[in-house]
């Protein structure tokens, strides 16, 4: 499974961006999809979470504010990001999570990451 991220730029406070994360390869155990972020001299931290069925999960400091969404039709991961706010500056990383089979170990697997800055 490779995913493709995009997305990412520079907004003002306030502003809004949505972020995409395309999905290729087999997808045929991949459940949860999500996004992490880093920001520089932190650590990585998850943001929101998705799985297949639709069911959703968010960090506190974004909540009421992003929306995780995907379109399993097209392999393609979404996250819609309003009221931006400077403390969301940091680099947005895509990933998705292969279940376990009996004979197979679950896999995560990590887009390339895209920045997202947000001027105060």
């Amino acid at each position: 499974v490779q995913l493709q991220a995009s997305g990412g730029g520079l907004v003002q406070a306030g502003g809004s961006l949505g972020l995409s994360c395309a999905a290729s390869g087999s997808m045929l155990r991949i459940n949860t999809m999500g996004w992490y972020r880093q920001a520089p001299g932190m650590q990585r931290e998850l943001v929101a979470a998705i799985l297949r069925g639709g069911f959703t999960t968010y960090a506190d400091s974004v909540k009421g504010r992003f929306t995780i969404s995907r379109d399993n039709a097209k392999n393609t991961l979404y996250l819609q990001m309003n009221s931006l706010k400077p403390e969301d500056t940091a680099v947005y990383y895509c990933f998705a999570d292969q279940d376990a089979f009996p004979t197979t170990p679950g896999k995560r697997y990590w887009g390339q990451g895209t920045l997202v800055t947000v001027s105060s």
